[in-house]
């Protein structure tokens, strides 16, 4: 049975942490909470340790993990920036942006952490619970999101429970997230900053720190160079269909802003993502709000929710969670 920790206590908090560094040593799975979501946290350089994330998670072995490190320098000592890469960690580290860099040779990072590619996904979280178990570990944790692969990702200590139970040894409970999308994950091909993934730090803000766009990539879901780029993710049982102008009898909806599509009272359920139209109040509901109307129902219809700032991470959600399912 896991063992949980009210970190919102400061002496169940130092306990915790004591807890979560011991069941790490051991080669144990770990809750950890971050600014964007759970994650599922293992010590980076145990190569069991990291099989163990896959095996709880259901998660296919090419599908890279991110690597979570205490600072900049940390990092520094298992992967090779760029001066874009430099840039974006200097204005936005601690925080929600991960980095894909060349791995450095003999770094102590299990092979199956990085799917076997010669790239790391690295991040630097800015949570003080996460900062305080990264301190005391003092090594680097791969730790993708708390849920079974594939389906919604956790922000709350009880999703993590509710999803992955027994396989993980301690759980940390911080509450629920404060961003509730993963990290914005940028890669660079050829020297070009490309947007990975897009998350909980805004496109345009990227794109201001190192002066120029980021592009596309030409993303392969049999082949993916970083987390989230698998075509079905971020799923709930139920189907979703989006951008709805009407909600069809039965279905549940998922509202975004004082406009209520037709047919509102017909729906099996209803969940404002924000009644005031905010984006990060949105972003930080989605996964709860899904949760919540994944109840009994066939279909979510989803109210259309504007595309610019975090909507673009809400959107990239959306859209992965609609996608067929294999």
């Amino acid at each position: 049975m896991s063992r949980v920790y009210d970190m919102r206590d400061p002496a169940a908090r130092s306990r915790g942490i004591a807890a979560a560094v011991a069941a790490l040593r051991r080669g144990e799975l770990v809750a950890m909470p971050t600014e964007t979501v759970y994650g599922l946290a293992a010590d980076a350089g145990n190569a069991m340790a990291v099989e163990g994330i896959f095996l709880a998670k259901a998660r296919p072995r090419f599908n890279p993990l991110i690597v979570h490190v205490e600072s900049r320098a940390a990092a520094a000592a298992i992967a090779t920036f760029s001066v874009d890469a430099e840039r974006l960690a200097e204005r936005f580290w601690p925080g929600p942006l991960t980095l894909v860099l060349p791995r450095r040779p003999g770094a102590a990072i299990a092979k199956a952490a990085t799917a076997g590619l010669d790239s790391v996904a690295v991040r630097v979280p800015d949570d003080e619970n996460a900062q305080a178990l990264l301190a005391a570990f003092s090594g680097p944790l791969v730790a993708p999101s708390a849920n079974r692969s594939g389906r919604l990702s956790a922000t709350t200590a009880s999703a993590v429970s509710e999803d992955l139970g027994d396989t993980v040894a301690v759980i940390l409970d911080a509450g629920p997230t404060a961003i509730g999308v993963e990290s914005a994950i940028v890669g660079f091909a050829g020297g070009e900053p490309l947007l990975l993934r897009a998350g909980g730090l805004a496109r345009a803000a990227i794109e201001a720190a190192i002066g120029r766009e980021l592009g596309t990539p030409a993303s392969d879901p049999a082949a993916p160079t970083a987390p989230g780029m698998l075509a079905s993710h971020y799923a709930p049982a139920a189907a979703l269909r989006l951008d709805v102008a009407s909600v069809e009898p039965g279905e549940a909806l998922l509202a975004f802003g004082p406009a209520i599509p037709p047919g509102a009272e017909r729906a099996a359920a209803v969940v404002n993502l924000s009644e005031a139209g905010d984006l990060e109040e949105a972003a930080a509901r989605l996964f709860s709000a899904l949760r919540e109307l994944d109840r009994g129902v066939k279909v979510i219809a989803v109210a259309p929710i504007p595309r610019e700032g975090l909507g673009e991470a809400i959107n990239d959600r959306l859209r992965h969670a609609a996608a067929p399912r294999s």
